[in-house]
């Protein structure tokens, strides 16, 4: 049945009829483009709530979607949905965090999972089977808490440089009430 399959552009993304409609984060990280010492081996490349989809219909007439992203390439990236997350602020009032505070959050608990590989790569090459990342994430919870990454005290507006946030996704739980 192999003669039957259609070939797929490379920046057409395969998701969940689910993830089509709903109004999630799309969080693009990019892996492996980061060259010498760094602190950070993924980046956010791109968040966003905004989203193309593309709806292609298979040889049984079933509709399959596609996320639309231009300049995907399965070698460094990868692409994950997040619901909207919360922080509390110095009044103790949940605050919506941001795209690239959500991806940064995103790409530090996927930071262990990353594969080591050589930016460059011959032509002949085919894309590797194993993705960039390769953790398995936690699905199953109804509320997380997310250490925040230390500031240097340095930064403008940092009251105390070590002190976690908390982030929530709204679901009031024992350990944040």
């Amino acid at each position: 049945m192999g003669f039957l399959r259609r070939k797929v552009p490379s920046h057409l993304i395969r998701i969940h009829p689910h993830n089509a409609t709903s109004k999630d984060w799309v969080i693009l990280l990019e892996a492996g483009t980061i060259i010498g010492p760094s602190p950070e081996r993924l980046r956010v490349a791109r968040a966003t709530q905004e989203r193309k989809i593309a709806k292609k219909y298979n040889v049984w007439l079933r509709a399959e979607h596609y996320l639309v992203v231009d300049g995907y390439d399965a070698r460094i990236h990868a692409v994950y949905f997040c619901p909207q997350l919360y922080k509390y602020d110095s009044e103790k009032k949940l605050v919506p965090l941001q795209g690239d505070e959500i991806g940064r959050l995103v790409a530090n608990a996927l930071e262990g999972g990353i594969v080591d590989r050589r930016p460059w790569y011959e032509p002949a090459e085919k894309l590797p089977d194993q993705p960039i990342i390769s953790v398995p994430l936690q699905n199953d919870y109804d509320s997380l808490v997310v250490e925040m990454p230390a500031r240097n005290s340095s930064t403008p507006g940092a009251k105390d440089g070590n002190r976690p946030s908390k982030v929530d996704r709204g679901v009031p739980s024992a350990d944040n009430a």
